[in-house]
């Protein structure tokens, strides 16, 4: 016997079937895009009626700052953009981040000779604050971050090394990849790192960890201690709490080289 086919009427009630739902789902996510983004206009409004009522706050206290600009972020609204428009001339935020990516520059560029480059995120905090004086506006590391970004969008060479559940600052336009980084960040408890070290924790060749750290020291990253009992010693500045807490001249790191 032959199996009976499919009929052509039975075909088509089937395709006819599918091209309504599919209607009918494209009639639903229209309506659903329409109602978020009646949503967001709302909440949009809302945040722009709240930044207007509490702008000085916005201004000067740093932690409301972050909370405001993680609820912009909700809806995807970057108040630090661009220097004009609504945000940045209702609250300031423009002016605000340029200066303190001017102030962070600053700080960097007077530390240069002595760090290479590299300075930890906390240190960067203090200074800049030390820097803006007590009556200054409010900063916090939240407000360096963002700044920082805007920096480095600019191509100028600043980046951020995550190191210890911080960050390392970058101010130089090194070539810093990942056995770098990871040098770095075996180097931040005691402020130096030696050839046999990482060959211990990373499990390297000779040669792979003395590239590296030979590339730290043309880039002025790291200082070498060759006189250091047992084997050389590759400071990093920017981790050496001793060091970081008082200035050092030219002179005083052309000694810790050989």
């Amino acid at each position: 016997m032959h199996r009976r086919g499919v009929g052509a009427g039975a075909i088509a009630k089937k395709k006819l079937a599918e091209a309504r739902y599919k209607e009918r789902g494209n009639v639903l996510a229209e309506d659903q895009i329409v109602q978020m983004s009646k949503q967001i206009e709302t909440f949009k409004s809302h945040l722009e009626e709240f930044a207007s009522k509490h702008k000085q706050e916005i201004r000067k206290n740093s932690q409301f700052r972050v909370q405001f600009q993680e609820m912009c972020a909700t809806i995807g609204v970057d108040p630090l953009a661009s220097g004009k428009g609504f945000w940045s001339e209702m609250l300031g935020v423009g002016d605000f981040y340029y200066e303190l990516g001017v102030q962070i520059i600053e700080v960097c560029l007077a530390l240069k000779h002595r760090n290479g480059g590299l300075i930890t995120l906390d240190e960067l905090h203090q200074r800049v604050l030390k820097g803006r004086g007590k009556y200054a506006q409010d900063v916090s590391q939240d407000d360096l971050v963002r700044a920082i970004k805007k920096l480095k969008a600019m191509g100028n060479g600043f980046g951020m090394i995550p190191v210890g559940g911080s960050y390392l600052v970058q101010s130089v336009p090194a070539e810093l990849n990942m056995d770098h980084t990871v040098v770095l960040q075996l180097a931040e408890k005691k402020g130096y790192v030696t050839v046999s070290e990482i060959k211990e924790h990373l499990k390297w060749e000779r040669e792979r960890s003395c590239h590296v750290l030979d590339h730290l020291l043309k880039e002025g990253l790291a200082w070498l201690d060759s006189q250091a009992a047992g084997e050389p010693q590759y400071w990093l500045p920017a981790l050496f709490s001793e060091i970081s807490s008082r200035d050092v001249t030219p002179d005083e790191a052309n000694q810790m080289t050989p």
